[in-house]
């Protein structure tokens, strides 16, 4: 692993500092990210300076590394979150804050400050709004100059800058300053990206300077803990490793300071069992730089990472959420993928679909969801392949992600009712409530009817479904 793991003071709210950098070292955090607040650190307090000093040696008693956030509440207005920011008509009042974090993490030799644009105030255009961010982050950058901090500026949900793209974009606007980069909360990219956090990772490349961790459900800015909502950790991690990440991922759960500790904890179990596999990362290395290695590699997986399920506790058998080599594959069908042609990877992947062994064949299933969009009929062929098959984990595979948005109605629609037939959950139907019409909902009566007839139960699943359309 390349990068460093660590928490964000945010989420100790109700903590002391000192109290906070403590359990956070205790748990095995490597870092923080500490946000300036009234009570952590204050930036406006008359002895600022010694306090900086204080935290510093506190900080390196305790083998912490930081980066300095900006996302405090009501520290710069009382009566209004977050305000002023660098697109509002007091913009200096942010500028001025931003510098004076810049100091701080200078003394506290933090990696950088990370900070946002804001939210667009009404009555003001787009233009208008733009040319004031470009301003302000210039100001600032006056001030990452004299103080040799980086910036880095994170794309935040329904701010002027809420997109990967747009940080980019501002950042070419602004002649690529070399103390300007990034920083990737990857539940936003759940939450607002068009592409999963993995693939945001790989595009911001050299200019990630700062990460922040969560898990967010899509359309919804809302910070929740690992597996509520719909990252995938350990393909995030894994392309921080990928690309040689080396600063710092901090947890960012601002919402539950009420259970710092415990959600803490919890927290860091979560990131140690997705973490990837030292085998896997020296796997992907090998393949980027040798995609013909992926011939050797591809079948030694399972003997090299384990075939555990994901998540043992709920999916004891990985029908739903598969298996650790099924990702192990995936990621480096990925890998390969990012070095060759689409007419290679069409290739590639049926020649290890059709010479391979059943688990072979789930990692290329599974892999569809990342690799099947640049080659859709290769795709579509070999997840036709396996819904004519009766192994139950290879149909569930088949049924994931790229199925929803690339297999016609009908083939689609006798997969869910093959998933009723052999005892598959249907949550491992990738998008079954969107795609669900009412020509499956026939499907799926008539199936019950039959199995009334005979005198059998019918399957809790078909139940449900006809129930959620009723």
């Amino acid at each position: 692993m390349t990068f460093r793991l660590g928490y964000g003071t945010n989420g100790f709210a109700n903590h002391r500092l000192d109290d906070a950098l403590a359990v956070i070292a205790d748990l095995g955090y490597t870092g923080v990210a500490l946000t300036l607040d009234h009570h952590h650190l204050d930036p406006f307090a008359p002895d600022v300076g010694r306090q900086v000093d204080r935290v510093a040696a506190r900080l390196a008693e305790l083998g912490l590394s930081t980066v300095v956030e900006t996302g405090a509440r009501y520290l710069l207005d009382p009566r209004h979150k977050h305000h002023p920011t660098l697109v509002s008509d007091d913009q200096p009042v942010r500028v001025d804050f931003l510098v004076r974090a810049l100091e701080i993490a200078a003394g506290l030799g933090a990696d950088c400050v990370s900070f946002w644009s804001g939210i667009v105030p009404p009555g003001v255009g787009e233009d208008e709004a733009w040319q004031r961010m470009r301003s302000g982050v210039t100001a600032v950058l006056d001030g990452a100059d004299r103080h040799g901090v980086p910036l880095a500026l994170e794309p935040e949900p329904g701010m002027l800058v809420e997109r990967l793209d747009q940080a980019l974009r501002l950042r070419d606007e602004l002649g690529s300053p070399a103390l300007l980069g990034v920083t990737l909360d990857v539940g936003h990219c759940v939450a607002v990206e068009p592409v999963d956090a993995a693939s945001c990772i790989r595009r911001a490349g050299d200019l990630l300077l700062n990460v922040q961790l969560d898990d967010m459900l899509p359309g919804v800015h809302e910070h929740l803990e690992f597996g509520e909502g719909r990252l995938d950790l350990p393909a995030t991690l894994a392309a921080l490793d990928e690309i040689g990440y080396t600063g710092l991922a901090a947890v960012e759960l601002p919402r539950h300071s009420h259970a710092a500790p415990d959600v803490a904890r919890r927290a860091m179990s979560a990131l140690r069992a997705a973490l990837p596999h030292p085998w896997l990362a020296q796997a992907v290395r090998s393949v980027r730089s040798d995609p013909t290695a992926i011939r050797t590699l591809f079948p030694a997986v399972g003997r090299s990472v384990g075939r555990t399920p994901v998540r043992a506790e709920a999916d004891p058998l990985g029908v739903v959420h598969g298996t650790v080599d099924d990702r192990a594959r995936a990621r480096l069908l990925a890998a390969f993928a990012a070095v060759v042609e689409p007419d290679a990877v069409a290739e590639e992947l049926s020649a290890l679909y059709h010479h391979g062994d059943d688990a072979e064949r789930r990692g290329v299933l599974r892999a569809l969801a990342d690799i099947g969009a640049a080659v859709p009929r290769t795709g579509v062929d070999l997840v036709k392949d396996a819904l004519r098959s009766n192994d139950t984990r290879l149909v569930a595979a088949a049924l994931g992600p790229f199925a929803a948005e690339h297999l016609d109605a009908h083939t689609w629609r006798h997969g869910v009712l093959k998933c009723l037939f052999l005892g598959i959950p249907v949550d491992a139907v990738a998008d079954l409530d969107r795609r669900a019409d009412a020509e499956l909902l026939r499907m799926v009566a008539a199936y019950a009817d039959e199995r009334r007839a005979a005198g059998r139960a019918v399957p809790d699943d078909a139940l449900e479904l006809l129930r959620s359309e009723s």
